[in-house]
């Protein structure tokens, strides 16, 4: 069984994730959201293999995503999970409710 990370109900402001540099993979939900727990275990094996075979470090935010939050509705997300791959701040490409490993993975790949 995989441990599930938690959503930071704290999300940094558009402006800093704009000036991150590297890649981030951000990844908005809830913890309460059945499609984000049962997406936890590919995102996890994805992370873990990126992490395992390439030298540069990604940044990964889990970041609570609902009405009001401001983050969320900067990129647009509609539904949970949604992965956002960025390179400098800047979308590369995104992810919506993965249920696989390998599609997590061939987005982190596109960094």
């Amino acid at each position: 069984m995989h441990d599930i990370p938690s959503y930071s109900p704290q999300a940094p402001e558009r402006a800093e994730v704009d000036a991150l540099p590297g890649l981030t993979l951000l990844q908005f939900g809830t913890d309460w959201c059945g499609h984000c727990q049962a997406a936890a275990p590919a995102v996890a094996e994805a992370l873990q293999a990126a992490a395992a075979t390439s030298a540069s470090v990604l940044r990964h935010l889990l970041v609570e995503d609902g009405p009001g939050r401001p983050l969320g509705r900067s990129f647009r997300v509609k539904l949970w999970p949604t992965l956002i791959l960025l390179r400098d701040g800047q979308e590369v490409d995104r992810l919506v409710r993965p249920t696989e490993a390998a599609a997590v993975a061939r987005l982190l790949a596109q960094g």
